[in-house]
């Protein structure tokens, strides 16, 4: 499949919309890889704070599991987990928030995550059901995390992409803003400048490299 056949889903998470830093980390991406697209860049965006997600509770809960029980999944309740599932690059963009990710991005994995469209089980345990061959994350994080155990945004996006069967996954990140305010501009010029570089390699063969 080439580059112009493929979907693109990009899966905005930032709650202060365009003043959002970890958004113009994502602008950045976005900018730089329309300008160095071999065809017209098109994907598709959600914008998660401007839509009406529910958390899995009550009868909202149970209906679900009565589509699932009765294999009804072509219902237009599971359309986000279809177009998750279809997809064939994903895009994220979210803040660190409370060592993790928004509330609202949660609820929309936990919209999504569903046996028989975007993973499935057998004897052996779950395998992914998702085409995506990679997912790109962006986020910013106040403090200096990085890799360690506090950081679990990133980990736990990344432990999904195995659950889904996403073989690749990066992260992009600027750090250490709410640390050093006096440096902000010149760490979020480093994440800028790693992102524009991701936006011109994000038409190689090889995915995500």
């Amino acid at each position: 499949m080439e580059d112009r056949e493929k979907k693109i889903l990009m899966i905005n998470g930032c709650i202060r919309g365009e003043e959002s830093r970890t958004w113009r980390v994502a602008a950045a991406f976005l900018e730089s890889a329309r300008e160095t697209a071999p065809r017209p860049f098109v994907y598709t965006q959600l914008d998660l704070a401007q839509m009406d997600l529910k958390p899995l509770t009550g009868d909202f809960f149970e209906e679900r599991q009565r589509f699932l029980e009765q294999n009804e999944r072509t219902h237009s309740r599971f359309d986000l987990a279809r177009q998750f599932a279809q997809a064939d690059r994903i895009l994220v963009a979210a803040p660190f928030w409370d060592l993790s990710i928004p509330a609202v991005l949660k609820i929309y994995i936990e919209n999504i995550s569903l046996d028989g469209i975007t993973f499935g089980c057998h004897a052996e345990g779950m395998y992914g059901m998702c085409q995506a061959e990679d997912m790109l994350f962006f986020t910013t994080r106040g403090g200096f995390y990085g890799d360690g155990p506090m950081e679990q945004g990133a980990r736990y996006l990344k432990a999904l992409c195995g659950m889904f069967g996403i073989p690749k996954f990066r992260c992009i990140a600027a750090e250490g803003m709410d640390f050093y305010p006096e440096r902000e501009e010149e760490l979020m010029a480093k994440a800028l400048e790693v992102a524009e570089e991701a936006g011109r390699n994000y038409w190689r063969t090889e995915a995500g490299r």
